[in-house]
């Protein structure tokens, strides 16, 4: 039962994150679009995101352990709250730094959030190891069903709303805050070793270099992450033409990603033992 209830703590500050990252994907393109931005401006706004997630990535680790896991998670959704709402404006520069804090919302959403809950999990409350597993796999499927209702909600309420699509980024941003002020009030502070930043990357640089198969799964993982960003740039401009409601089609896609990961675990524990490479 305390397990349980830690889980459930974590969940409550976690999703609303997750929620509002996905309701931010469906309508971005046709957002800027809609400020009369031509494709190449759109895609220079994109690479600022995707460039300061990259840039901040490589030190993010060091910074969140520096400055305590949990303040990290509550910036995370506080740089993530101005991003939604600087799209309100016309101005490409506010747009571009929009797109920057974004990007290093991002990459705290993604890693401050889970090095939380694996030091409390194991250093505070002393819980088996071999639980982790049960709380992400709970994460995956709830983060599977919220990326496909994030295009349903998307969809609707830019049409509902009469704002276009600015109003998921503008209905995110209460996600956000629930999800800062439930973790600033209820989880505790945690930190990680104080190590300088070059050190760190300079460890996983020797890492990569040291074990071939690291280095190859990097490269592959590298690979497929850009032909996934490459698609989230272009699938809007060619639905678009024809008439397909985008936020259906974001859903549509979620949700066959989420059947594609669920047939992988079908298929390294069912009857074919199928071995991943």
């Amino acid at each position: 039962p305390a397990f349980r209830r830690f889980q459930r703590e974590f969940l409550l500050g976690y999703l609303p994150a997750l929620a509002a990252d996905w309701l931010q994907g469906p309508l971005l393109f046709q957002l800027l679009q809609s400020r009369g931005f031509l494709r190449s401006q759109i895609a220079a706004l994109y690479s600022c995101g995707f460039a300061s997630n990259v840039a901040f990535g490589l030190v993010s680790g060091v910074f969140v352990d520096r400055l305590g896991r949990k303040k990290s998670c509550v910036l995370s959704s506080g740089l993530c709250s101005v991003s939604c709402l600087l799209q309100l404006s016309q101005d490409f520069l506010a747009l571009a730094a929009g797109r920057v804090l974004a990007g290093l919302g991002t990459s705290l959403l993604f890693s401050a959030f889970e090095s939380w809950y694996i030091h409390e999990h194991l250093e505070r409350h002393d819980f088996p190891a071999e639980w982790i597993p049960d709380t992400f796999s709970r994460v995956a499927l709830w983060n599977s069903g919220l990326a496909v209702a994030a295009g349903l909600v998307a969809e609707l309420v830019a049409e509902g709303l009469a704002l276009g699509p600015v109003a998921p980024f503008l209905v995110a941003v209460p996600f956000l805050a629930l999800s800062g002020i439930f973790a600033g009030k209820n989880w505790d502070e945690n930190y990680g070793k104080s190590r300088p930043c070059g050190k760190a990357c300079g460890e996983g640089l020797r890492g990569l270099v040291s074990d071939p198969w690291a280095l190859l799964l990097g490269l592959v993982q590298a690979l497929v992450e850009s032909i996934l960003l490459i698609f989230a740039f272009l699938w809007t401009p060619v639905l678009e033409p024809h008439g397909i409601p985008l936020g259906i089609a974001f859903s549509g896609f979620t949700a066959a990603s989420a059947v594609g990961s669920a047939l992988f675990r079908r298929g390294i524990t069912g009857r074919l033992q199928l071995q991943p490479l």
